[in-house]
């Protein structure tokens, strides 16, 4: 069964980017201890644009993308999230080819 991946990219607005730093990072701790099944969860800062991130996940297979999606968690750090950014966060999805 095919890994699920998606990349999502993320400009923050620059008085709002130590709070986007500070919910992802509470994110991904949340996602570890919660998560079996989330293989990766990562956020990556730009070295040249310190306002541009790019968020880079993998789950096991689809119904952890799922369950990552509903997890109460989920609900309660991604609206702050978005009122961090910006602009319109873009995501892209990916499956394994193994």
């Amino acid at each position: 069964m095919p890994k699920k991946s998606f990349i999502a990219r993320l400009r923050t607005r620059p008085e709002k980017r130590e709070e986007l730093i500070a919910l992802q990072t509470e994110l991904k701790a949340l996602v570890f201890a919660q998560e079996p099944d989330a293989l990766v969860y990562e956020l990556f800062q730009s070295e040249t644009d310190p306002d541009l991130f790019e968020c880079v996940a993998t789950f096991r297979d689809e119904a952890a993308f799922d369950a990552h999606m509903t997890i109460d968690f989920h609900d309660r750090l991604v609206p702050p999230i978005l009122e961090c950014l910006a602009e319109d966060m873009t995501i892209a999805f990916y499956r394994s080819l193994d």
